[in-house]
């Protein structure tokens, strides 16, 4: 197939630098955006005057025509094409003669795939917003199920204090907030159009760069052209975005392997997201937490690549930009799908509240708790921990806990210890006192699912 630029050259490229050089396998994902954009660009020409408006309609046209074969497959993408962009050209050229070669004036190739790809992960960052949104969903349902389970919460994967399994995830949902938020931030950072940009200097065309932004949903042009085609950050904070939502899935994923594990046995996983052994018929293996956990690195991975693509380029395009594609594109399509299948995994997963609460009360979660007893009947918070120290050590010696320790116990470390001590140890009271704003109580928790609930409704 002839090279546009043919003319410059003597010599025919080398097949091994056409195909080194060719972007076709990858980056005709973006066909849609691609027509869509240069049916915009159609239109301002038309509109400016800088070529027939019939000429225009027949471009729009025959763009919509092309569209509409390659999403039916009736027009395969021909793979020995450069890119998606000439082979889009060279369709139209095709189809409609010397018309299809005035769609490309005041146009360069270098704001054309900045627009492109601005399109594409504008759509795709909608379609990341609904898995969250789904994912948020999910945690709020399982969340309204579990306000009474009590469970130990853990520092250094040691129990520690009395929560509530709602409680738990919802440190989760708040996470998954921030990343919905972190996304807004970058696609309002992000719409703005380079459309018009040229090469690098714009053109000598009177074209309306504000039209073909507001065509296309953009708030407005891109101020600086040799910024529009060399500008990659929306591509850097989108994986960076995704790194974050993936290092919350990952997060989350090692939570879900531990509980189902047999030495926890909080969570049974559903079969449909589990996996057996090929030599161990008793097995039930979660892969798909595993998985998710793996592929953050992933991720990392791409981020680490379009950071590094990018640091030492002179403006204002250089070919080490066509490797933008293949990073960002791993990263929406893992994160995508390890946000979809680990929503489907928790929102089938059984929580096991018998087994969270038996492990809650072999681990003196309740010390806190018993010491907080003994200064609010007025003794200093040191004293008081010391002595609730010493009664854990006497537990451990000999096999009880808080909620079964005689009284005529509790009594030989303190006179301050009354029949009421065992209201103030025992685990749902526990959780239930903890009245501060964003703590675990079941007022507490039921306004954080509330507010959970409205944040969903508004996104």
């Amino acid at each position: 197939m002839a090279k546009m630029w043919d003319a410059r050259f003597s010599k025919a490229e080398n097949s091994r630098v056409n195909d080194f050089n060719s972007s076709i396998s990858f980056d005709s994902r973006m066909f849609r955006e691609d027509i869509e954009g240069s049916v915009a660009h159609a239109t301002m020409l038309g509109r400016c005057g800088i070529i027939d408006r019939s000429e225009a309609d027949k471009i729009i046209e025959a763009l919509g025509q092309i569209r509409a074969d390659i999403e039916s497959g009736a027009l395969p993408i021909d793979p020995e094409a450069e890119d998606i962009h000439m082979f889009v050209e060279e369709v139209l050229t095709a189809r409609i003669g010397d018309t299809g070669k005035r769609l490309h004036t005041a146009r360069s190739r270098n704001d054309q795939v900045a627009l492109d790809i601005r399109l594409y992960l504008r759509r795709e960052m909608e379609a990341i917003r609904e898995l969250l949104t789904g994912l948020l969903s999910a945690i709020a349902e399982k969340a309204e199920e579990n306000v009474h389970t009590v469970m130990a919460g853990y520092t250094h994967l040691q129990r520690a204090q009395p929560v509530t399994f709602a409680h738990y995830i919802l440190a989760y949902a708040r996470m998954f907030l921030r990343d919905l938020s972190r996304l807004d931030q970058t696609k309002a950072r992000m719409n703005v159009c380079p459309l018009g940009s040229g090469a690098l200097a714009s053109t000598t065309y009177p074209i309306d760069r504000h039209m073909t932004a507001a065509l296309l949903g953009f708030d407005g042009p891109m101020e600086n052209s040799i910024d529009g085609v060399s500008d990659r950050d929306s591509l850097l904070e989108l994986a960076f975005d995704l790194s974050v939502v993936m290092m919350h899935l990952s997060r989350f994923s090692e939570e879900m392997i531990l509980w189902c594990s047999s030495e926890f046995g909080f969570i049974e996983l559903d079969d449909a997201f589990s996996t057996g052994s090929s030599i161990m018929p008793q097995k039930k293996n979660p892969d798909i937490a595993e998985l998710v956990r793996g592929k953050t690195g992933r991720v990392y991975g791409d981020l680490t690549t379009l950071l590094t693509m990018m640091k030492g380029l002179p403006l204002a395009y250089n070919k080490d930009m066509q490797e933008d594609k293949e990073a960002i594109f791993d990263a929406i399509d893992n994160a995508k799908i390890c946000i979809e299948l680990f929503t489907s995994m928790l929102a089938t997963a059984t929580v096991r509240a018998e087994r969270l609460r038996k492990a809650a009360s072999g681990g003196f979660i309740n010390a806190t708790d018993c010491a907080d007893y003994l200064v609010k009947k007025g003794m200093p918070f040191r004293d008081a921990y010391k002595i609730s120290g010493r009664l854990v050590a006497y537990c451990i010696d000999t096999g009880t806990d808080f909620e079964s320790l005689p009284l005529e116990t509790y009594k030989e470390y303190s006179p301050l210890f009354e029949n009421d001590v065992y209201d103030a140890v025992n685990l749902e009271n526990c959780v239930n006192g903890r009245l501060a704003y964003g703590g675990p109580s079941e007022k507490s928790v039921r306004h954080q699912i509330e507010l959970l609930k409205t944040c969903l409704a508004n996104a």
